[in-house]
């Protein structure tokens, strides 16, 4: 009898060792599990955006980060602006230009990129600043407002030479000539500013932005300048590859060198669409934040 129990306890004792080793392979499964979650945390990117707005016209409001993935606008973010303030987070799988948006309004341009953005919206409009490709982006669209807001004075300025009794020859000769000094130097700061920034988001996401004007894609001096100088990275964006392809088909449609079979011929654009090189025609800013 004494042997049988023997065995029993030993039995027993076999059961509890392989029990204990179990809950043992079990826990190491699941630290490791926790291991890697915790090392992918740590190892990718996030980005943190901080604004405040003093326009009575954004507070309650839902503001959305909406940017270009595979081709289409896509919402990455949300959040509400309570007095005045708002805050966006999360991971990042890419750095890319997002458009902040109030409900279907595009307000403005952000980089999403590791770090601490902070965003202010205010009466002389907005900022976005404090990681490098934003810090980059708003120093140009700055420079680019000044030129955006002499050419809006070009109006003023003739009204007051009509009241001075200058004569019209004499003043559409000397505004022509203005105009024409800040559309050029609008299309080098614009194209330098592409060319500079060629192998990172502010390239493509620039280009993005002076190709809008257009109802669809066609071919300027400028965009055939900034394609002839790109690098492969550049070409290889998605936006700019399409965008290009789409308006050298246009472009062979436009001179009759191709037409598909059965298809309605495309209507050519006004002259003045088609001369237009930059941002100055429709003497505005890129970002649209409303007034106070």
């Amino acid at each position: 009898m004494s042997k049988y129990f023997s065995l029993f306890r030993e039995n027993i004792v076999h059961l509890h060792s392989i029990s204990r080793i179990t809950y043992r392979l079990s826990m190491n499964k699941i630290l490791y599990a926790s291991l890697v979650v915790a090392l992918f945390t740590s190892c990718a990117s996030s980005y943190n955006v901080t604004g405040s707005s003093s326009l009575s016209a954004l507070d309650g409001s839902k503001l959305y980060l909406k940017a270009l993935k595979s081709g289409e606008i896509r919402n990455i973010d949300s959040c509400d602006v309570v007095h005045g303030e708002f805050h966006f987070a999360g991971l990042l799988d890419t750095v890319r230009v997002a458009d902040l948006f109030m409900d279907d309004e595009v307000l403005l341009p952000v980089v999403l990129e590791e770090g601490d953005i902070q965003v202010k919206i205010g009466p002389a409009g907005p900022s976005v600043g404090g990681t490098p490709l934003n810090d980059s982006l708003y120093s140009f669209l700055d420079k680019h407002n000044q030129l955006i807001n002499q050419m809006n004075e070009l109006g003023h300025k003739q009204n007051q030479m009509i009241l001075e009794g200058i004569d019209e020859e004499t003043i559409a000769e000397q505004l022509n000539a203005e105009a024409a000094r800040i559309t050029a130097e609008e299309d080098d700061l614009v194209t330098k500013f592409i060319e500079d920034n060629f192998d990172n988001v502010l390239g493509p996401g620039v280009f993005r932005m002076i190709v809008s004007q257009y109802r669809f894609p066609i071919l300027t001096p400028q965009i055939e300048y900034i394609m002839s100088k790109a690098t492969d990275t550049f070409k290889k964006d998605r936006f700019v590859k399409e965008y290009y392809a789409t308006a050298q088909e246009n472009e062979e449609r436009m001179n009759g060198l191709k037409e598909p079979a059965g298809a309605v011929p495309a209507q050519t654009p006004a002259p003045a669409q088609l001369a237009t090189d930059s941002l100055m025609p429709q003497a505005a800013p890129l970002t649209n934040v409303p007034k106070p």
